[in-house]
């Protein structure tokens, strides 16, 4: 069964994911930190990576640069992020493969289950 990686360095947003993608119908399992993330990307059969942009063990960033490098073309990147993103910074991501950046402060799950 294909399932969702969501990768936040925050507890109780994960748990917040994960409720609201459950409630999409979607198997999720969250992670703290991008090295967790990156091993069940490459030992599972992930369709779909969400992640912030500030983790315990790394930046974003890097989370996606090597995502893209072990990951099928086909799995989803999509970030979630607190931050203030400038357009500059969502325009890099987007050009890493980032298939969406959206902003935890407003209707984040509306914006998120336009994806799903």
């Amino acid at each position: 069964m294909r399932y969702i990686v969501h990768v936040d360095h925050s507890k109780f947003f994960r748990k917040l994911m994960k409720i609201f993608l459950s409630e999409l119908g979607l198997v999720t399992q969250g992670y703290d930190l991008g090295e967790e993330a990156l091993d069940a990307v490459m030992s599972g059969d992930v369709s779909c990576v969400i992640t912030g942009l500030e983790l315990p063990d790394m930046n974003g960033e890097t989370l996606i640069s090597r995502l893209i490098a072990v990951a099928p073309s086909a799995m989803t990147i999509i970030v979630v992020t607190g931050s203030a993103d400038d357009e500059a910074r969502v325009k890099a991501l987007e050009a890493m493969g980032v298939k969406a950046t959206i902003q935890k402060a407003g209707d984040w799950k509306e914006k998120l289950r336009e994806h799903f």
